[in-house]
C-alpha cells in the first residue's frame, strides 16, 4: 500500500485537527547561528534524508538501540511514502499534553484510539484510516514538488524530548532510539548532533532538510 509523496506542509496540522498554538519552522542549519535562530520552546525536530545503502548499514548495526517498554508513543510504517505524516504522528503523540486539539480532530481520535496498542496494531489502524489518509493526499497533492512515484527515496523521522531523554522515532525501526539525556532548552541542539550523525555518514551527500 502506498500514498502520495508529500512535503511538510504547515496545514497538515489544522487539517488534521491540531490547535494553533503550534506551528512548523524551518531549521535553516543545524549548526551555530542558524540553529539558535529556531524558536523555544521547540517540541519535536523532524530531518528529511536520502534512504542510501550507508544508512541501511548503520541501522542494521542499530537495532540493539531501539528502546523497550511503553514510555513512548511508536507507530510502525506500514504504508509507503507516509514518513512525513508518521513523523507528524510521532511529534504530536509524545506531545500530546502540550497540545490543544478541535473537537472533530482526526488526529487526537487516532491516538486515543490507539494509545494502547502495539506498534503493529497502531500500524494497522494508519493503514485503514480515511481521514488521515485523505488529509495526508489533500496536502500532497497541494505541493510545489511533484516527484515521480518510483523515485522517492527520501524520509522522514523525528526527534522529541521524552521525560528528558532525547528519543529518535523512524517508523521503519521496531521501536524509537534513546539517545540519552536532554532538557528543553538544549533538545534543539541535542536533536541536531544525531542529526549531523547522518550528513556525516553521507559524505558525498548534501540533500538534508528539517523543520521544527
Amino acid at each position: 500500500m502506498e500514498w502520495t509523496p508529500m512535503e511538510i506542509n504547515p496545514e497538515m496540522m489544522d487539517k488534521l485537527g491540531v490547535g494553533g498554538n503550534w506551528s512548523f519552522v524551518d531549521v535553516l542549519g543545524l549548526e551555530g547561528d542558524q540553529l539558535s535562530a529556531v524558536p523555544k520552546p521547540c517540541c519535536a525536530l523532524m530531518l528529511l534524508f536520502p534512504l542510501t545503502q550507508q544508512h541501511e548499514s548503520f541501522r542494521q548495526k542499530q537495532a540493539d538501540k531501539v528502546a523497550a517498554g511503553s514510555e513512548v508513543y511508536f507507530l510502525k510504517q506500514s504504508v509507503g511514502n507516509s514518513c512525513g505524516t508518521i513523523a507528524l504522528l510521532h511529534s504530536v503523540g509524545n506531545n500530546k499534553d502540550k497540545m490543544t486539539f478541535n473537537n472533530s480532530s482526526a488526529l487526537k481520535k487516532f491516538l486515543d484510539d490507539t494509545a494502547d496498542m502495539s506498534a503493529e496494531d497502531r500500524a494497522k489502524q494508519f493503514e485503514n484510516n480515511q481521514a488521515i489518509k485523505e488529509a495526508h493526499n489533500d496536502i500532497a497533492a497541494e505541493g510545489r514538488c511533484v516527484p515521480e512515484a518510483d523515485k522517492v527515496n527520501f524520509h522522514f523521522i523525528a526527534f522529541v524530548n521524552v521525560n528528558g531523554q532525547l528519543y529518535e522515532f523512524d517508523g521503519r525501526m521496531d521501536g524509537a532510539v534513546n539517545h540519552g539525556d536532554t532538557t528543553d532548552d538544549t533538545f534543539v541542539m541535542d536533536a541536531a548532533k544525531v542529526c549531523l550523525g547522518f550528513m556525516k555518514r553521507e559524505k558525498d551527500e548534501v540533500r538534508f532538510s528539517a523543520v521544527s
